[in-house]
């Protein structure tokens, strides 16, 4: 039996406020968003599309690249879609056309992301002086219309597939600090990073540990979204010569090199002009259905 000490006043812990669980909205949006036809639609073909461009070697039935003795042929028989001046298999160059467009997207969409993340972390955290500074450089990129500034740049770093994504990056780059910057101002000042500042935790630490996982949500709605611009920015860039070169099978380059025989050869337009917008749309599908489930 404990003795009681008069005056003695029991101890009381008090247990800092609990952060909301890590990760806890990003699970939410994602199990909404697939229970959604048009993501799921989406998916189907964005993944097709995936799969064909990083094994497009097993799928033609042609190389894309050979020039045969039967140029100009209309769709029919050995050749489904037709082949080009060239004698060149369309459908081929077609399914190979996918692996540089989910090439250069992704590392552009993702170099992008990644910069992005950072700049719009440390200004919403920090505020003052530096988010002033940085925000106001921020302004100055997205002043700069994305053509000419695409024009600039590869006038200076080359066409190689590295300046294109390097470029796509940098371009995307002020527009998802922006997105960041925003979320991370909504939690700036919640119970859990308080509490982590009462622990005397670092500002690395808290907008790492604390702050990026309760905004990966709108990161990754943002990350779609910039995805399927940079998909059409690949394309539009290899359309005005300014990316990838010929002999490449790139859909964009295909467009541009096959325009002037379009009214003789349509197929070799349609092509990759067609696989071109179904990857776009299914992006889009996938980036609204999650936008969707982010709101609701």
């Amino acid at each position: 039996m404990s003795a009681i000490v008069p005056g003695a006043v029991p101890a009381v812990t008090t247990a800092a406020p609990a952060g909301p669980s890590r990760w806890a909205n990003l699970r939410s949006v994602l199990s909404v968003a697939v229970r959604s036809a048009s993501v799921d639609v989406g998916l189907v073909i964005l993944v097709f599309w995936i799969v064909d461009a990083v094994a497009w070697h097993l799928f033609v039935p042609f190389d894309p690249l050979a020039q045969g003795g039967g140029n100009l042929l209309a769709p029919g028989g050995a050749h489904l879609l037709g082949t080009d001046n060239l004698g060149r298999d369309v459908l081929s160059r077609v399914l190979a056309g996918a692996s540089s467009v989910l090439t250069l997207a992704p590392i552009g969409t993702l170099i992008g992301v990644a910069l992005g993340t950072v700049v719009g972390l440390i200004t919403g955290y920090y505020r003052g002086v530096a988010d002033t500074l940085i925000m106001r450089v921020v302004d100055a990129l997205l002043a700069l219309p994305p053509i000419i500034l695409a024009a600039l740049a590869l006038s200076m770093l080359g066409t190689s597939e590295f300046a294109v994504a390097l470029l796509i990056g940098v371009i995307f780059t002020p527009i998802v600090a922006r997105t960041v910057r925003s979320a991370v101002m909504t939690e700036r000042d919640a119970e859990y990073v308080a509490a982590a500042r009462l622990r005397g935790e670092s500002g690395a630490y808290i907008m790492a540990a604390e702050i990026l996982p309760n905004v990966t949500a709108p990161i990754i709605v943002e990350a779609t979204v910039r995805f399927g611009y940079a998909i059409f920015i690949a394309g539009t860039l290899s359309f005005l010569s300014l990316g990838l070169q010929p002999p490449s099978p790139d859909w964009g380059l295909t467009v541009y090199t096959e325009q002037n025989f379009v009214q003789v050869q349509p197929w070799t337009v349609l092509g990759p002009a067609i696989a071109l917008g179904t990857l776009v749309v299914s992006v889009s599908l996938v980036s609204d259905g999650l936008r969707k489930a982010m709101d609701s």
